[in-house]
């Protein structure tokens, strides 16, 4: 499932010869084995660029069911420019599929359209963007320079960064705007969670790291979260596990 979400972002953004227009943006994808047509959307990782390589920080579920599925495609691309300049940006990337055979198949591509950044930002906004500890995406980092992120998840942030290094998958742009699979807004969509996919360079995903992703979300609850959940469940109200989560902790603060 994050194989064919992955190769559909990489295979798009990535190009030489500039050939970073819409006509040969589809046939990449079409030679990585995807509808040409899904190339249409991905307008932020194209462009007059000589050249570009676009690379896969994190690959995370945004939400599994039956036959349908969210992987959330968080994107790095640089971008050499006509007069050799190199320029670094990136983006994140909601890929929906549905289950197929031989393998799932995209039918659907929703990149992230963060806000315009605000004229004016609160203290703990500016302390999470100038804190080398928290690792922002790009479109987590546009996320909170527009002023939309509450300033209850960015002081955990600032909080949970004292303590470890962080690296931020998904606040609130390139998240499904309803929890999947349901009609429920989500917090992300309030600017009132965030996604983190792994601490000092641990990735939740893997089994071993799940004892310190089960010590980060009692952190969380301890400094205000009210819905948190991973790979692991401790116990609590305040806590979930599920499909979805098994590769990231989700720290929701209430509203």
């Amino acid at each position: 499932m994050k194989s064919r979400a992955t190769s559909l972002v990489e295979a798009v953004g990535t190009w030489s010869d500039g050939a970073g227009d819409i006509a040969h943006a589809r046939a990449r994808a079409a030679a990585a084995g995807h509808a040409p047509r899904l190339a249409d959307a991905l307008v932020p990782l194209l462009g007059t660029a000589r050249s570009a390589v676009a690379i896969v920080r994190d690959a995370q579920y945004g939400g599994i069911l039956t036959s349908s599925a969210s992987v959330l495609v968080v994107v790095d691309q640089w971008r050499e420019l006509p007069d050799g300049t190199v320029v670094a940006g990136g983006t994140t990337v909601d890929v929906r599929l549905v289950a197929a055979r031989p393998r799932w198949r995209v039918v659907e591509v929703l990149p992230a359209r963060p806000g315009p950044a605000a004229s004016a930002l609160s203290r703990t906004a500016r302390a999470v963007l100038s804190d080398g500890r928290i690792r922002l995406p790009y479109a987590a980092r546009a996320d909170v320079a527009s002023g939309v992120v509450h300033d209850s998840v960015l002081g955990l942030l600032v909080s949970l960064a004292q303590e470890h290094v962080v690296d931020v998958s998904v606040i609130r742009s390139g998240h499904p705007h309803v929890v999947f699979g349901t009609s429920r807004t989500s917090d992300h969509s309030r600017g009132r969670a965030v996604d983190v996919w792994a601490l000092d360079g641990r990735p939740f995903v893997l089994p071993a790291n799940h004892a310190l992703a089960a010590t980060a979300l009692r952190y969380a609850v301890a400094h205000g979260a009210y819905n948190v959940g991973g790979p692991v469940r401790p116990s609590g109200p305040e806590y979930f596990t599920d499909r979805t989560h098994q590769d990231h902790i989700h720290l929701g603060l209430p509203r």
